[in-house]
């Protein structure tokens, strides 16, 4: 049975890092097309924030705001994925969904995922961004 659990959460200061985990159990990574870091704010959608695709020459997708400052990876041979934050601001504050499916898409050259494309989701762990 697969199970996607969560650590690394917490509250952190504005400009401070902070990375999360997600490890897969039950299958492996490479099982799932995708895999990715979704989160989820009061009064807004469930909005993807960083995907990343399997195999050697695996894709990267980040939401706009957060280019340049998260990193996304994997280790296979952990079955975890990471998400690396960095110059962390009140508005990452949300909680935090590790989800794995099959499903991404392509806009022209841009390659994108969404919360659609998940089959399997983590409890969610809270992220929080306050000095």
């Amino acid at each position: 049975q697969l199970q996607l659990v969560e650590s690394g959460g917490g509250l952190v200061q504005p400009g401070g890092s902070l990375r999360l985990s997600c490890l897969v159990s039950g299958y492996t990574l490479e099982d799932y097309y995708v895999i990715g870091w979704f989160r989820q704010v009061p009064g807004k959608q469930h909005e993807a924030v960083s995907c990343i695709s399997r195999g050697e020459n695996s894709k990267t997708y980040y939401e706009e705001s957060v280019k340049g400052r998260f990193t996304i990876s994997r280790d296979n041979a952990k079955n975890t994925v990471y998400l690396q934050m960095n110059n962390v601001k009140p508005d990452d504050t949300g909680v935090y969904h590790c989800g794995v499916g099959d499903r991404a898409y392509y806009t022209g050259s841009e390659w994108w995922c969404d919360s659609d494309g998940m089959d399997y989701w983590a409890k969610g762990i809270l992220v929080t961004v306050s000095s």
